[in-house]
């Protein structure tokens, strides 16, 4: 799904990846599922391009549901796959802590899990090789992402700012579906470790002024950051 011609998106509203597009090649956000592997080669198939252009793939955390196809885009085709230190272990398959219970709706949590099993998530291919990132980054990918740490969801959860798309990619910093009540708009997201945390950190999102924010799961948005923050900090008040 073409977002710009800079800007794609592979997967729907439950589970989605991004990637930008530029004369150097390209950077992928998240690897969703490991079915959307065959979305990505198609969508990159329809502007010209190849796996081969893909020059790296940045993890906003290390859970399940956004590390899908990054080891198999990372042996296959030796793409370097980055990920915050403090998610490294996450990646790799290692315990994560117990959430608080979560509230849902049987028909929005069917429709995750069919969807989740569609796209063959009921097995997950952990990393075995990462790039650690600290947080403050500028990497040397296309687009020059810039790393913001965003604890909360995970210890080593981040966003990735891309100037040159006005775009901030937010992983499950924040949601504008959420996947287990199928409610939509900026919100909380769930499986969250620390939710003061993650509220706390939804400023940093803020400072970059970025117009589109993107969140692993739900739709697009292109109403700005501070916006969707605002309504975010309203929807954890509500309960």
């Amino acid at each position: 799904m073409e977002l710009t011609p800079s800007l794609h998106r592979i997967g729907n509203d439950v589970v989605a990846a991004y990637f930008v597009v530029t004369p150097a090649g390209v950077t992928v956000i998240d690897a969703g599922l490991p079915g959307l592997h065959t979305e990505l080669v198609a969508e990159l198939a329809l502007i010209g391009r190849s796996l081969a252009d893909v020059k790296g793939l940045i993890l906003t955390h290390g859970d399940g549901d956004h590390i899908g196809f990054a080891e198999r885009l990372r042996r296959e085709h030796g793409v370097p796959v980055f990920i915050h230190a403090g998610d490294a272990a996450r990646a790799k398959g290692g315990a994560k802590p117990k959430n608080a219970k979560q509230q849902m709706r049987l028909g929005a949590l069917l429709g995750f899990v069919a969807y989740t099993l569609r796209k063959g998530g009921a097995k997950t291919t952990w990393l075995t090789e990462v790039v650690e990132l600290q947080g403050g980054e500028t990497l040397d990918l296309p687009g020059s992402p810039q790393i913001i740490p965003m604890p909360g969801h995970s210890e080593g959860s981040i966003a990735v700012f891309v100037p040159g798309v006005d775009t901030v990619f937010v992983g499950d910093a924040l949601t504008t579906r959420h996947v287990l009540t199928g409610a939509v708009g900026p919100a909380p997201a769930p499986f969250t470790d620390e939710p003061e945390q993650a509220l706390d950190s939804l400023s940093a999102l803020v400072e970059t002024g970025a117009t589109w924010v993107l969140p692993g799961h739900g739709a697009p948005w292109s109403g700005g950051v501070a916006t969707a923050v605002e309504a975010v900090r309203a929807a954890a008040r509500r309960g």
